[in-house]
């Protein structure tokens, strides 16, 4: 009996080196030192790079907790959706992926959504055109944001801005002005603003870019210590183009 479990221990020793390729010099201590090889094996190149690459999941995890809790999100919000295929349970995964940048897949989710008709399709086709823009679709930014206006809450949400910057794309300069004037709020929409600033100047319209630029340059002289770190990049854009005016 010994001896069949000893084999058997071996066996697996040895099937263990060659699928993870461990050096080959493990073989002689199995073979030549069957019980002692095995065990030294087990411990150093079984047991202990399993807790390495614990101890490395762990680290990644530090290291990158927000990327390791989105993943965990979406995996449970896909076993809900699996478990239970409701309206609510779909939109929720779609907006996992696109916070987790998976533009493709929130669509997919997104689109399939939007099939449910008794539903509020404001809220969908409002983060459809967000997916849409981030992976420069301006048609379907187009073709979703038409119609949309009248909406209440059209000018609270990120419409204006990604219609406003498809219709610039397609040249539609007039257009894309007038949705940019509806997200040019004080205080507010500091990133979108700036975008704004660029677009103006890049359609020659350098007076009105320079008194955007002038608002936002003394709105962030006045931001809280939170705020100028949560908007650094931001900070330092206003200023470059405060100074190339």
């Amino acid at each position: 009996m010994y001896l069949y479990l000893i084999i058997a221990f071996q066996g697996f020793c040895i099937y263990h080196l060659l699928k993870n390729k461990n050096s080959y010099y493990w073989i002689f201590a199995i073979l030549f030192l069957p019980f002692i090889g095995c065990v030294t094996y087990l411990v150093t190149q079984v047991l202990n790079k399993r807790g390495t690459e614990k101890m490395q999941s762990n680290l990644s995890t530090i290291i990158e907790p927000s990327k390791k809790n989105t993943s965990s999100k979406v995996k449970g919000l896909e076993s809900k959706l699996e478990f239970t295929d409701t309206y609510l349970n779909r939109v929720n995964l779609a907006d996992a992926y696109l916070e987790a940048n998976n533009y493709e897949r929130a669509i997919e989710h997104y689109l399939i959504a939007l099939e449910d008709k008794t539903q509020n399709e404001f809220y969908v086709k409002a983060h459809l055109i967000k997916s849409y823009y981030a992976i420069k679709d301006y048609d379907q930014v187009l073709a979703l944001s038409q119609g949309l206006e009248s909406h209440k809450e059209y000018e609270k949400s990120e419409i204006p801005f990604c219609y406003g910057m498809a219709l610039a794309e397609k040249d539609k300069t007039e257009e894309a002005e007038e949705q940019f004037e509806i997200m040019d709020r004080p205080y507010s929409n500091y990133n979108e603003r700036v975008a704004f600033a660029k677009f103006l100047l890049r359609f020659d319209k350098a007076n009105k870019a320079k008194e955007l630029i002038e608002d936002l340059y003394v709105e962030m002289q006045n931001m809280t210590a939170i705020n100028k770190s949560i908007y650094k990049a931001t900070i330092l854009d206003v200023e470059k183009l405060k100074n190339a005016l």
